[in-house]
């Protein structure tokens, strides 16, 4: 499941504010309008991280929590089951299962998957967690 894990948002953004940063651009400062973009939003996420740590610090006891990307394989589910350890998986990004996840381990394992953004993972897995 090799799929592209960038996500296209289209912004509205005045002409004044646009000049400036072409004018950035067509000095050499960035290589186009999406190198800009992508460093100011980088640079404003940075002035939060005390907010992003201390969400993650709130995380329900048990839940597997993540921001980013992440990715459950075989061994994290059969380590859960030996343990007698069952989990709800809950982020904000990409959850990725790997191609050869043990489904019925999945199952038995993973209460709920509650992800904002993108769970790449079969169609039965999907189903079964009611993800679109």
């Amino acid at each position: 499941m090799n799929e592209n894990l960038n996500e296209k948002v289209s912004v509205n953004i005045n002409p004044a504010t646009l000049s400036q940063i072409d004018l950035l651009v067509d000095k050499g400062y960035y290589s186009n309008r999406s190198d800009f973009i992508n460093q100011a939003l980088r640079d404003e996420l940075q002035k939060y991280a005390s907010v992003f740590e201390q969400v993650k610090q709130e995380k329900e006891v048990g839940e597997t929590w993540f921001l980013g990307i992440s990715n459950l394989d075989n061994r994290t589910l059969q380590n859960a089951k030996a343990q007698g350890k069952t989990f709800p998986v809950a982020g904000y990004g990409v959850l990725v299962l790997d191609e050869n996840i043990d489904e019925e381990l999945l199952f038995e394992v993973v209460e709920t998957i509650k992800v904002r953004g993108k769970v790449i993972c079969s169609p039965a897995v999907k189903t079964h967690y009611g993800l679109k």
